[in-house]
């Protein structure tokens, strides 16, 4: 029995059909934005000129504003440890296994105001100079940052013994090692991820509800401005381009609006 072909297309059931229209639509969609170029896409827009730059660059906006979103976001979700909630994380800390290299990891994010990223990625050689001391100041390249925006971490002297604690009990001290190796080995390092999702059940497991991996750097920031440290310096120490970006990260208290009045 001979099967005619066009028989076969006429005879697709309907659903079929239209699945395979959209797919087609979908493909043609993808790879017409992909091709087009800014000045294209303004020779087709039918919006006024002084809508078309935005039309040109609307992939760009649209990420943006997505990041803006996720910020806003996981600013507002992310909880400012008191000084009681510091002390119960730290506590459930010494009760567990790594608890120095724990213990250091969050007083990066406490005390420093690191991102995650910014703790998973660091090495020995970061530091530590060439005498093996804590350096106060750690410098951080352009490709290690977020946003590629280069900056430098201030280690206060209290920090700088936390760490130098925590590096006594290494025993493998390369430079190029990591700083907080995970448990896969001195020379492995913890992916961002895998750190975020380490401080979320740290807090959670602590009995600090609301808390999450940006809770370290929002505590840390929240801290300075109670203080009156300026929104430019907080900037300059979180590395942010923009202080819009800053203010998300600092939550106002009652407390530190009674200090406030107090000054005029």
């Amino acid at each position: 029995m001979l099967f005619n072909h066009a028989d076969c297309v006429a005879s697709k059931p309907q659903h079929l059909g239209q699945a395979s229209r959209q797919l087609e639509t979908k493909h043609f969609m993808q790879s017409t934005w992909t091709s087009l170029r800014p000045l294209e896409i303004e020779q087709v827009s039918i919006n006024p000129p002084k809508h078309r730059v935005s039309i040109a660059h609307s992939a760009d906006k649209i990420t943006h504003l997505l990041h803006d979103l996720y910020l806003d976001t996981a600013m507002a979700a992310a909880k400012s440890l008191t000084p009681a909630e510091l002390q119960r994380v730290l506590a459930y800390i010494d009760t567990q296994a790594y608890a120095q290299r724990n213990r250091a990891m969050l007083m990066m994010t406490v005390a420093a105001g690191l991102r995650v990223s910014e703790v998973a990625g660091l090495t020995l050689g970061d530091v530590l100079d060439s005498t093996g001391a804590v350096r106060s100041e750690v410098f951080l390249a352009s490709h290690r940052v977020k946003h590629g925006h280069a900056r430098t971490i201030f280690i206060n002297s209290r920090l700088q013994q936390e760490l130098a604690t925590f590096i006594a009990t290494r025993t493998h001290l390369d430079p190029s090692f990591p700083l907080f190796a995970s448990h896969r080995g001195p020379r492995r390092h913890f992916s961002p991820n895998t750190l975020a999702q380490h401080f979320y059940w740290l807090y959670r497991k602590a009995g600090v509800s609301g808390a999450s991996s940006h809770s370290g750097r929002k505590t840390f920031l929240t801290s300075l401005a109670s203080q009156g440290i300026s929104v430019f310096v907080l900037a300059k120490l979180a590395g942010h381009k923009d202080i819009k970006t800053t203010m998300r990260y600092v939550t106002t208290s009652d407390d530190m609006l009674r200090k406030a009045v107090e000054l005029v």
